[in-house]
């Protein structure tokens, strides 16, 4: 059993390999033809362009990972079914569950593979690009350690001017409020140091509001420093510069935890991290929903088609789950049922017809 399996392994990994390199191909190109225009300007060369989609290739492969996988899965299995090994194995004795599990143990290792590539390298390859992009073009390149922000920690709402490296902040403006929701005090400084769990004012003006009498009082205060807690970092600062889509999975899961804390809006994040944990099941269920398909196929010559089939319809599912993601967020639905959903369905309809073919 080890031989076929190696065997399976073998095929399913060429066709996956081949499946990659003409739709990455693909992107590539298309991706090119729109950099054409900017040759030429500033010092944008062909090199930097070709350089340009190199560095994007990491971001297109992860994007197309689950097409990859899915038709790798589908056109390899087609080989055997085509060549009548698939025959000769059922022939031998060996059941159709044995030879799915071999091919989900080939699936689930590509998209081991695929998620560690979209988590640690894709975001640093697709920054590394629009900045050299950009470079190339002359145009000025922002840090976004540099760009302001506003964020809501418990009961301060703070407003950064500038942030510089992640430690010095400046033009920093504290908006404090009570217990009860009111105007508490509003505190603003030149200059403030930040250690990732401290903002330490330096230099001062806190105006105090007191709302007990019917006229609200103002009083000013000039202190040397002013220090409050927080239970943000740098890294979730820079979260908020980006889609929800550009983040890790770990960037994800601490920005919807930040904000819900903070009693704040997460359902766009939330979308995403759902999505995404629920994408290898759900890919996982495709692959074995596409499996009888090829096996249904093999008393008959309609094997493109039944192949065609399992594709569009795999790929509805998987484009009902993001439609489901969108519907939740628009109805205020529960967003883990709404990903979760189109899973369990496919799920239930991939295990019932791989009973089917298996009970021939």
């Amino acid at each position: 059993m080890k031989i076929l399996d190696r065997y399976i392994a073998k095929t399913l990994l060429k066709y996956s390999l081949s499946v990659m390199v003409i739709l990455v191909g693909i992107f590539a190109f298309f991706k090119f033809l729109e950099e054409v225009d900017d040759i030429g300007r500033a010092s944008y060369t062909l090199v930097d362009a070709l350089t340009y989609i190199g560095l994007l290739v990491p971001s297109i492969t992860y994007m197309l990972s689950s097409l990859i996988i899915l038709l790798g899965a589908i056109l390899g299995l087609g080989y055997l079914a085509s060549n009548s090994e698939l025959i000769v194995m059922r022939g031998a004795g060996i059941p159709v569950t044995d030879i799915t599990k071999t091919t989900l143990k080939i699936s689930v290792a590509f998209i081991a593979i695929m998620i560690m590539f979209g988590e640690f390298i894709v975001p640093i390859s697709s920054d590394y690009a629009k900045q050299y992009r950009a470079q190339a073009l002359g145009q000025r390149v922002v840090n976004s350690n540099q760009q302001g922000f506003w964020i809501k920690d418990s009961n301060y709402f703070i407003h950064v001017d500038r942030n510089i490296d992640g430690q010095v902040f400046n033009d920093v403006t504290l908006v404090k409020l009570s217990n009860a929701g009111e105007l508490d005090s509003v505190v603003f400084s030149k200059k403030a140091d930040f250690n990732g769990q401290q903002v330490q004012l330096q230099q001062s003006d806190v105006y105090q509001i007191d709302t007990s009498e019917k006229i609200a009082i103002l009083e000013k205060q000039a202190l040397q420093k002013y220090t409050t807690e927080v239970a943000f970092d740098q890294e979730l600062i820079q979260s908020l510069k980006k889609e929800p889509k550009e983040l890790s999975t770990w960037q994800l899961f601490k920005q919807v935890g930040f904000l819900s804390n903070n009693d704040l809006s997460a359902g766009t994040y939330e979308v995403e991290l759902y999505s995404r944990l629920m994408k290898p099941l759900t890919l996982i269920a495709m692959i074995i929903l596409s499996v009888p398909f090829v096996f249904d196929s093999l008393r008959n010559s309609t094997l493109g088609r039944k192949i065609f089939m399992g594709v569009v319809i795999s790929l509805f599912f998987e484009l009902s789950s993001r439609i489901g993601g969108m519907l939740s967020l628009r109805f205020d639905l529960n967003h883990l049922l709404s990903a979760s959903l189109p899973t369990a369905v496919v799920f239930i309809v991939a295990l019932l017809m791989l009973y089917r073919v298996s009970a021939r």
